[in-house]
């Protein structure tokens, strides 16, 4: 019998499930549905960092702003050199108004991964 995660009977496999599913969601732009796929495999995996970040972009998305920058920050403490996360939370800083710490994040992505994208974020010329 395969091992399930606590009362909810899920199994390790119906999570990646899950976590394919949340996903697609996100492509066809169903963020909330990403999200509550993704909080009962967080839940059980709590040290996933792929599926926090998809959480994470999954509440961008959904311009659920906060809850993002609390995900992505999470993902940056366990991986720092994560270009992308501080390029999303840079995003998410800059959309709650913050540019300061937009800027900081733009650029620590752009020194990680020289991406065009990345460094047009970050302005070093300013």
């Amino acid at each position: 019998m395969p091992e399930t995660s606590g009362s909810t009977g899920r199994t390790p496999e119906t999570h990646v499930i899950d976590f394919r599913a949340a996903e697609q969601l996100l492509a066809a732009r169903d963020p909330r549905g990403a999200v509550k796929l993704l909080d009962g495999v967080i839940a059980a995996h709590p040290e996933n960092t792929a599926a926090r970040l998809l959480r994470a972009r999954a509440f961008f998305a959904a311009a659920q702003l906060r809850p993002a920058e609390l995900e992505f920050s999470i993902v940056l403490e366990r991986e720092p050199d994560n270009a992308f996360a501080h390029f999303a939370l840079a995003r998410t800083y800059e959309r709650q108004g913050h540019p300061e710490q937009a800027k900081r994040h733009f650029r620590l992505a752009a020194a990680l991964d020289p991406k065009p994208e990345f460094l047009k974020a970050a302005r070093f010329d300013s």
